[in-house]
């Protein structure tokens, strides 16, 4: 067998205590995981990877809006929620005689608790001056506090019929059915046709809600629409993920999107494919490593695509950021040491000069070092044998050009700010690196009409 047994081990000759054998999952073969991924691994495997795929396709779709619409953990408290519902509906269906297990009840009744919960949240909001996060916290926790004495009222009296109940809590995607397969489809293609028939009107509420309801949009009917999108996800997703962590399924992917692009409709389809590919990739490791639990496995995986989008995303990734900013606090050193040699007047920048304006500037050696790299990479500066470093001309032009923003942002304020000329030298110092030509042509303009005197291109007045 691939799997290993759980076996007790016999007493050693010794009289040694018995122990548990390992139960670690061995590792499968090329063959299996080919098999997995292509859907040709079992009926009951492909089942539960097809419907934690379309749940994480719909999640992650209609997940953007909840975060949009700052939302995010309203989903958290909805899907607590859900918990005394199903416990009401097992009781109630036990005591008419029906299948207190039908999986269609359980849903009807998670439906109707989570609603109520989300009523419950508005109404705190509206009727008292709670702030969001404490009325998220207190239905959260009463509801699920509600749902956990439910649940222990029906193992102590309805123990023989409440097998498997539990699972609602953390999920147990193996148990899924075909029927259940195609519930995750029909959620899937509402959250998309909804997505494509309504996204007007969810980015107008989601971006501007009083301009919406100014223009005489129906904000509460399209709120409403939405909320009942992320009700419909929550519901079904408890079976495969559990109510503890189908908020996250509602939350990762689209902010994991996030990282990627600015654009709504590009958010909602990355969304989208990130919450699918979490839920394929997820639960295929959950079918090859079967002790591995498919719904923790599954957000495990779009934990991993998070923290991959945060880190290497090109325009929001914190990686770039860090080089956006290193990079730009390179330049605005390299500015000040050009600025300087230019006051001075000097085309050569000897070694206790540059330790001079590193020590004022509060440069350490390293980054001392980086600037200088990064001058010369740019032709800024060259060696200057045992002198220091010379500026090339593009140097000696940069300077000028900075010193010359200087006193153009500086005489600026002067003169239309009304500050005093020994207040504006913090201010000068931020702005004078990203200047650009339009604006040093417009605060030329605006100079010249004062009749102010302006610094020429070399930097001095005229």
């Amino acid at each position: 067998m691939r799997l290993s047994t759980l076996t007790l081990l016999q007493p050693s000759q010794t009289g040694g205590a018995s122990s548990i054998a390992d139960v670690t999952d061995d590792w499968p073969s090329m063959a299996q995981i080919i098999d997995t991924l292509t859907f040709q691994a079992g009926h009951n495997t492909t089942m539960v990877i097809s419907g934690t795929t379309l749940l994480g396709l719909a999640a992650g779709i209609i997940g953007v809006f909840a975060l949009l619409r700052k939302r995010s953990l309203m989903t958290d408290a909805l899907s607590h929620a859900t918990l005394p519902g199903i416990a009401l509906a097992f009781l109630f269906a036990a005591s008419f005689g029906l299948n207190a297990k039908s999986l269609p009840v359980l849903l009807a009744g998670a439906t109707i608790t989570g609603v109520l919960g989300v009523l419950c949240i508005q109404g705190i909001l509206r009727f008292s001056r709670l702030r969001e996060d404490a009325a998220i916290g207190i239905v959260l926790s009463v509801f699920f506090g509600a749902g956990i004495v439910g649940m222990s009222y029906i193992q102590a009296n309805a123990a023989s019929r409440s097998g498997g109940l539990n699972h609602f809590i953390y999920g147990q995607a193996a148990t899924m059915q075909p029927p259940d397969v195609i519930l995750m489809g029909i959620i899937a293609g509402l959250a998309m046709l909804a997505t494509l028939l309504f996204l007007k009107e969810f980015s107008l509420v989601c971006f501007n809600d009083a301009f919406a309801k100014v223009d005489g949009w129906p904000v509460s009917v399209i709120d409403l629409v939405m909320m009942a999108l992320v009700v419909l996800v929550t519901v079904a997703g408890l079976q495969a993920v559990g109510l503890i962590l189908v908020v996250a399924l509602l939350i990762i992917p689209p902010v994991a999107a996030r990282f990627w692009t600015e654009r709504l409709w590009l958010l909602v389809l990355i969304a989208g494919l990130i919450g699918a590919a979490s839920g394929y990739l997820g639960s295929s490791v959950s079918a090859l490593f079967p002790r591995k639990p498919a719904g923790a496995v599954i957000v495990l995986t779009a934990g991993a695509i998070f923290a991959i989008s945060m880190l290497l995303a090109p325009a929001r990734g914190v990686i770039a950021i860090i080089i956006r900013r290193t990079n730009l606090r390179l330049k605005v050193g390299g500015d000040h040491l050009l600025e300087h040699a230019h006051e001075l007047h000097q085309t050569t920048i000897s070694r206790d000069e540059l330790r001079r304006v590193a020590k004022l500037r509060g440069w350490t050696p390293p980054f001392r070092f980086m600037i200088m790299l990064s001058l010369r990479i740019e032709g800024m500066l060259k060696s200057a044998a045992q002198r220091g470093v010379e500026l090339t001309d593009a140097g000696i032009e940069r300077g000028a050009r900075v010193s010359r923003n200087h006193a153009l942002w500086e005489q600026y304020l002067v003169s239309y700010a009304d500050i005093a000329p020994s207040h504006v030298d913090w201010s000068v110092d931020l702005v004078e690196h990203v200047l650009s030509d339009e604006l040093v042509h417009e605060l030329e303009d605006r100079l010249r009409s004062r009749g102010v005197t302006l610094p020429d291109r070399k930097g001095v007045a005229s």
